[in-house]
């Protein structure tokens, strides 16, 4: 089908388990996407200096067969579906959709860098990881 990438989600607004469920559907639903495994549903505290409620974090491994831009062009659709609205950097949010890792494949452009530039600083993204079986790059 394709590569396989880790996707991050996250929600600490509104109905967090009903917005983490609508990412899986919306990504399942992408063409050439299926979802081969998931983590379990985690809450943590959150991360920057805007005072906000805990998320509710969860990682899909997916194989898909689009590329990593129009990937992240269909994860921030989701996002809108799900009312998100990017008002306040590190602000709490409906529904965060993240590419964590594609592949062995490095990107760096202009709104998106993979690896994520946050993953080594997000311990939680890191258990997922392990608990996918996803091998973290150096």
């Amino acid at each position: 089908m394709g590569e396989q990438a880790a996707i991050a989600l996250g929600s600490n607004l509104g109905d967090r388990d009903g917005f983490l469920a609508a990412a899986r559907r919306g990504i399942a639903a992408l063409p050439g996407t299926r979802i081969v495994r998931e983590t379990g549903i985690e809450e943590t505290a959150p991360i920057g200096p805007v005072a906000q409620d805990a998320y509710l974090n969860q990682m899909l491994l997916v194989e898909t067969a689009l590329e990593p831009r129009p990937l992240l062009d269909a994860l921030l659709a989701i996002e809108a579906r799900c009312g998100r609205t990017r008002t306040e950097r590190w602000g709490a949010r409906t529904l965060d959709c993240d590419i964590v890792l594609y592949g062995s494949r490095r990107v760096h452009e202009p709104g998106l860098v993979i690896p994520h530039p946050e993953l080594a600083n997000r311990p939680f993204w890191l258990r997922e990881l392990k608990e996918l079986d996803v091998r973290i790059p150096a």
